[in-house]
């Protein structure tokens, strides 16, 4: 009987042992083709929102983080600056519209440092299919409304969806999903402005106090 067990306890020791090691030398042998696919979604991304005919940098090596509550809660946020010959002319900016219909919306704001938005993408949300989810470029393309709109200062009345009194359009039955997204969007870009001479303080990404 105590053979039987002490078995059976080797064959479980030398089974979680070979588990472990395969599982060790698979995410050895996975991690550089998952971080460079994760790259590459990032550039796809981050060029949706700064067309990469603006700059000539690598955008995700100048990461730094900004937390402001204009960004929909306290939390960091990462902030990509785009250069154009060593001079920033525009930043992608993560932010939160904390005020969708079904919860918080996860977006990102390309802008220049003119008030001018360049492009705007939602990267996750909780939106009602068939009504609010039509902020997600799969879905339709509403989105890209943002693209080269100007923002003239936050009295700016034209960035509001039309109910609002602004120039984007609402959704049929759903008009709080697309005022939190244009009102994230207006207020990312109005922080966006306000950069470039903040820009050398703010921590780099991967930072301890990120």
């Amino acid at each position: 009987m105590l053979d039987t067990i002490r078995k059976n306890s080797v064959r479980l020791a030398l089974f979680a042992a070979v588990t472990t090691g395969l599982t060790a030398v698979i995410n050895t042998v996975t991690r550089p083709t998952i971080a460079h696919q994760t790259a590459v979604q990032q550039k796809i991304l981050l060029d949706q929102v700064v067309p990469p005919e603006k700059y000539n940098n690598v955008m995700q090596d100048e990461c730094y983080v900004v937390t402001d509550s204009a960004l929909g809660n306290d939390k960091p946020h990462r902030l990509y600056v785009a250069r154009k010959d060593d001079r920033p002319v525009a930043a992608a900016l993560e932010t939160t519209a904390p005020d969708g219909y079904s919860g918080a919306i996860q977006m990102l704001v390309g802008a220049d440092f003119h008030g001018k938005v360049l492009g705007v993408r939602v990267v996750e949300h909780h939106e009602t299919p068939g009504l609010g989810d039509k902020i997600d470029l799969r879905i339709s393309d509403w989105i890209t409304a943002f693209s080269s709109v100007q923002l003239n200062g936050a009295q700016d009345t034209h960035f509001a969806v039309k109910k609002d009194g602004g120039d984007f359009d609402q959704f049929t039955g759903a008009t709080i999903t697309p005022r939190a997204v244009v009102n994230a969007a207006k207020r990312a870009t109005l922080l966006i402005e306000t950069l470039p001479e903040k820009i050398s303080a703010l921590p780099v990404c991967g930072d301890a106090n990120e």
